[in-house]
C-alpha cells in the first residue's frame, strides 16, 4: 500500500512543495514520510505549531529530525488568546467546549496556508484518516481541510502499517492520539478502542451498544465530510 500512496502523491502534487502540520502523532508522521519518499525531503516543509507550551512537542522535533526536512516553529498562542479574549468580551464570558476544541485547529490550518503562500507553489497536506473521520474526530475547516489527503481512505491500523513500512520510529507510530485539551486519549473520549472501531468499519460487526454509539457519532458529524450544501437554480 505504501508504494501505491507514494505514486499517488507524486502524480497528484508532483512539481510542488508540500506543507504539513507536524503534531508528533502517527498521522502527520506518516504523511510526512510518504511525501518525503514521493517528492524528496527538500520539497517537504514541516510546521510545528504549539499553542504556548506543548507537552509532547519533542515528538514533533523527533519526526522532522528523523526525516531531515526543513521546518518552521510558529507558536499560535498570541492568536488563540486574542481570539478567545475578543469572543469573551463580545459574545459571552463562557467559551463553549466546541470553540475551545476547534479554535486551535482552525488557526493552525490558516497558519499552514500562510506558510504555503510564503513558500510559493506549495500544497497543504490533509492528515486525517478514515477511522477518525467516520466518528467526527476532525475539525471542519481545521485539520479536515487541505489540498490532498493521502490517508483519508485508510483505517487507523492501516496508517500504522504504512508507518512501519516507511521505517518511522515506533514511538511516533504508536503514540496514543489525544485531543490536546481534555488530557484524555481519543479512545478514552470515545469509550471504545480504535481496534473495535476498525473491526466494525471493516466487517460491520461489534457490540450492539458500541455500534449504536459509532453510528450516532457518524450521523452527527457527517456534515464535515459532505460538500457544502448549495442552492440549485431551477431551469
Amino acid at each position: 500500500m505504501k508504494d501505491q500512496i507514494v505514486k499517488w502523491i507524486r502524480d497528484t502534487v508532483g512539481g510542488c512543495k508540500v506543507v504539513i502540520g507536524i503534531s508528533g502523532g502517527k498521522d502527520s508522521s506518516v504523511v510526512a514520510g510518504l511525501c518525503v519518499e514521493a517528492l524528496g525531503k527538500e520539497n517537504v516543509i514541516g510546521v510545528l505549531m504549539p499553542d504556548g507550551n506543548q507537552h509532547d512537542i519533542d515528538k514533533s522535533y523527533e519526526l522532522v529530525n528523523f526525516l531531515q526536512i526543513p521546518h518552521y516553529v510558529i507558536n499560535i498562542q498570541e492568536i488563540t488568546e486574542a481570539s478567545r479574549k475578543s469572543i469573551r468580551e463580545n459574545v459571552g464570558p463562557e467559551l463553549t467546549y466546541a470553540l475551545k476544541s476547534n479554535l486551535g485547529a482552525r488557526i493552525r490550518m490558516v497558519t499552514l496556508y500562510n506558510v504555503a503562500a510564503m513558500v510559493g507553489n506549495a500544497r497543504v497536506a490533509n492528515t486525517c484518516n478514515y477511522s477518525e473521520d467516520y466518528v467526527g474526530y476532525s475539525t471542519k475547516y481545521g485539520d479536515a481541510a487541505g489540498d490532498f489527503a493521502p490517508l483519508q481512505n485508510l483505517l487507523f491500523h492501516e496508517v500504522k502499517e504504512v508507518g512501519y513500512e516507511l521505517g518511522l520510529p515506533k514511538d511516533l507510530i504508536e503514540k496514543a492520539p489525544e485531543d490536546g485539551l481534555s488530557g484524555k486519549t481519543d479512545e478514552d473520549n470515545f469509550g471504545f478502542t480504535y481496534a473495535v472501531l476498525d473491526h466494525y468499519l471493516e466487517t460491520g460487526e461489534g457490540p450492539k451498544d458500541v455500534i449504536e454509539k459509532i453510528e450516532r457519532m457518524h450521523k452527527a458529524s457527517l456534515h464535515k465530510l459532505l460538500p457544502i450544501p448549495k442552492f440549485e437554480k431551477q431551469k
